[in-house]
């Protein structure tokens, strides 16, 4: 490998990628928003850490193993090729698979131990035969109690199902929990509404299973209720609020976890008058200095931004023209040579763009910002201040 240093404190293996774009994952700052989370929590409280869509885009082994580094007890994803990937990657802690499975693949997933979601007896009834008594399956069931989405609603439902599971030795009747749709809201009277429709259904059961859960990040972060015993820590685990409503009503602080970088690849003087990028939607008001950025919408740094500030030498400077699928051009105040450190997301020089900041340009959330960051973008993680390890997903 060739080792070269590009920027001040930092010494960058860029035999593991090719083009001066990646995103930094400070491992640091995830550990200290789970361990404070878990001292947040009563002393018994079970954790899910929520590492889907790639960990929110910040990569699913690395975030699991250091959220379980820092106190996770058991780990959360959307869908089953999520957990596989988990176990193919070494992965050994329960996982629960969140969304939609299957009944074809129940027996593999209680060969690998995974957990998966019910919400429908005719699922159950296709999924035991698939199974072997010698590899029972676990399972949460779920329960819609205003969310509108998966999850049983009716007594009826619930009971039908519970006694299915409970008189079928091909199943292990783990879970159950529940979604809230606006705990990321001041107004608490549909979140408490929610509850409620919840702690009723638990209600109607002959028998509680072992694990009870209904808070995500926001609801974790703010209301204790411990009639239950886990939570799910989404969002929040990456420092990002669950919103930017009660982003100042938190008990404690969150860390952002990632930033986004590149290099200047081309420097040039624009005559006045003269245009850049598709459409000539921008033009030149001077002679202006015009560097060229190797990110674009491929990337998930999408048309949109257009406008937005970017940090160079802890300046801001805009994105001028269209962003182009690979590229985007920034207006400088002076020539700069090529290979300059930029920032897009996170910190320079003691200046900072949080991800928060993009989201609001782009009139979204900040978990569609890093959900967008694709796999074309390496993924280079830090602990202590230190490279430990580079993902580029194209060459693995």
């Amino acid at each position: 490998m060739v080792w070269m240093t590009r920027r001040k404190g930092y010494r960058l293996e860029i035999g593991n990628y090719h083009r001066d774009t990646w995103a930094e994952i400070n491992l640091d700052n995830i550990y200290t928003n789970v361990a404070n989370m878990k001292k947040h929590l009563p002393p018994a409280m079970k954790m899910y850490a929520v590492v889907k869509a790639n960990g929110y885009g910040h990569g699913d082994y690395e975030s699991a193993s250091i959220a379980l580094e820092a106190g996770a007890d058991f780990l959360a994803v959307a869908f089953l090729d999520e957990a596989l990937a988990l176990r193919k990657k070494g992965i050994q802690t329960p996982i629960l698979v969140l969304g939609a499975s299957r009944p074809e693949n129940a027996a593999l997933a209680a060969k690998l131990d995974i957990t998966l979601t019910v919400y429908q007896t005719e699922w159950v009834i296709s999924a035991t035969r698939e199974l072997s008594h010698n590899a029972p399956l676990k399972v949460h069931v779920k329960c819609d109690s205003g969310m509108g989405r998966l999850g049983i609603r009716t007594k009826e439902e619930l009971l039908d199902l519970e006694a299915k599971l409970l008189n079928d030795d091909n199943f292990i009747f783990e879970g159950i929990y529940t979604h809230f749709a606006t705990a990321d809201e001041l107004d608490t009277a549909y979140y408490k509404k929610q509850l409620a429709a919840f702690k009723e259904m638990l209600s109607w059961l002959r028998a509680r299973p072992d694990l009870v859960h209904s808070a995500n990040s926001a609801a974790s972060l703010r209301f204790e209720d411990n009639d239950f015993n886990a939570v799910r820590m989404g969002i929040s685990m990456y420092g990002l609020s669950p919103s930017l409503e009660i982003k100042d009503v938190l008990p404690f602080r969150l860390e952002q976890a990632m930033s986004l970088k590149t290099r200047t690849v081309h420097v040039k003087e624009l005559p006045k008058g003269e245009s850049v990028s598709y459409g000539a939607t921008y033009k030149a008001k001077q002679n202006e200095w015009i560097a060229t950025l190797p990110i674009g919408y491929a990337d998930g740094w999408i048309r949109k931004l257009q406008g937005q500030e970017v940090l160079v030498h802890g300046e801001r400077v805009p994105i001028v023209g269209r962003i182009c699928m690979d590229q985007c051009m920034i207006r400088i105040k002076d020539q700069l040579s090529p290979g300059t450190e930029v920032t897009l997301i996170g910190e320079n020089e003691g200046s900072f763009i949080a991800v928060d900041e993009i989201a609001k340009k782009l009139d979204t959330i900040n978990y569609e910002v890093v959900c967008l960051i694709s796999a074309r973008v390496p993924r280079i993680y830090l602990r202590n201040g230190q490279i430990i390890k580079v993902v580029n997903p194209l060459l693995q």
